[in-house]
C-alpha cells in the first residue's frame, strides 16, 4: 500500500513538474515566434523596397531631384525621409518643410498621391542662395533605411 501512495505522489509531482515547465517555457515560445515574423516582414519589406535617383540638378535657389520607386511596395511617409546634400566633404542634413532654408520639400510626379512602384517624386531642396560651384552630393534614405546617393556637378 505504501508504495501504491508513493508512486501515486511521484507520478502527481512529475505532472505538476510538467505543468511548472510548460507554462515558462510556452510564453517565451509564443514571443520569440512574434518576433521571427516580425523580423521577416522587416526583411521582406526592405528587399521589396527600391528606389533610384533618376536626375539631379540644380535651379537658381537650389536642387531639384528625380527618384523613382523601382521596388515592388509603397513606400510610405516620403517627408520622414532623410535628406543630406552638399560639396563633397561638407555635406549636411537637410530638414523637412519650413520656411528658412535649407529645407527641403516633394511632390508626386503626375497625377500620385502616394509614392506606389513606378512613381518618381521630385525633391527640391530651398536653399538661401544657389549651390556653390564644383561636386555636390545628394543622397536620401527612406524610413525603412533603403538608400540611394549620386553626386553631380554644379557650374
Amino acid at each position: 500500500m505504501d508504495k501504491v501512495i508513493v508512486t501515486i505522489l511521484l507520478m502527481i509531482g512529475g505532472v505538476v513538474a510538467s505543468l511548472a515547465v510548460f507554462n515558462g517555457f510556452y510564453p517565451a515560445i509564443i514571443e520569440s515566434s512574434g518576433a521571427v515574423t516580425s523580423a521577416t516582414s522587416k526583411v521582406s519589406d526592405r528587399i521589396e523596397c527600391r528606389i533610384d535617383i533618376i536626375q539631379v540638378a540644380d535651379n537658381s535657389t537650389g536642387v531639384d531631384a528625380w527618384i523613382k520607386n523601382i521596388g515592388t511596395v509603397d513606400i510610405n511617409s516620403v517627408e520622414r525621409s532623410d535628406i543630406f546634400f552638399g560639396p563633397e566633404g561638407d555635406f549636411y542634413h537637410v530638414t523637412y518643410g519650413g520656411d528658412t532654408p535649407p529645407y527641403w520639400d516633394y511632390q508626386f510626379e503626375g497625377s500620385y498621391t502616394q509614392w506606389k512602384p513606378t512613381v518618381t517624386v521630385r525633391v527640391t531642396i530651398h536653399l538661401a542662395s544657389a549651390p556653390a560651384t564644383g561636386t555636390h552630393i545628394f543622397k536620401i534614405v527612406v524610413p525603412n533605411g533603403i538608400f540611394d546617393e549620386t553626386t553631380f556637378s554644379v557650374d
